[in-house]
């Protein structure tokens, strides 16, 4: 059986996935991907984009 990577985030797999697809897809910094989420409201921290991608 497979583990969910997911497992012990605070935040939804949702939103994990969006913040990666962005910093990989555009020329992104971890400041401007966590300036695009407060703009809708999600706060995070640069580092944990970091750890993230």
């Amino acid at each position: 059986m497979r583990q969910n990577p997911f497992k012990h985030h605070r935040f939804p797999p949702e939103i994990i996935l969006l913040v990666v697809r962005w910093y990989c897809r555009y020329p992104l910094s971890y400041r401007d991907v966590r300036d695009m989420l407060a703009e809708r409201g999600v706060s995070v921290d640069a580092a944990t984009i970091y750890r993230w991608v």
